[in-house]
């Protein structure tokens, strides 16, 4: 794997922006592109003549408020997992050992 960077460039809001990134990143880039300048139309479209910063950071604060709710799912989720396998493990052991309590 190379570990030289490559430019790239990306169009959001029909802007070009040029970033220098690894050869394995590009599709990443890319696609973070794509679903910023998706995201960003959206607002324009909703608001009322809205200045490209302004479009920006209402975004950034709505992919923010995403990324924190998927974390909070995701600590629910593994807090969950994990008393399930602690229950589980307690059931295992009180079967492989009973009369242990």
């Amino acid at each position: 794997m190379s570990s030289e960077t490559a430019p790239i460039s990306v169009s959001i809001l029909d802007r070009d922006y040029q970033f220098t990134c690894q050869p394995d990143e590009r599709e990443a880039l890319r696609s973070a592109a794509a679903l910023l300048d998706e995201r960003m139309r959206e607002i324009k479209k909703a608001g009322n003549l809205m200045a490209l910063e302004r479009i920006a950071v209402m975004t950034a604060l709505n992919l923010a408020d995403e990324l924190l709710k998927l974390q909070s799912m995701d600590q629910r989720r593994r807090e969950t997992v994990d008393s399930r396998i602690r229950r589980l493990a307690d059931q295992l052991e009180g079967a492989l050992n009973p009369g242990m309590d």
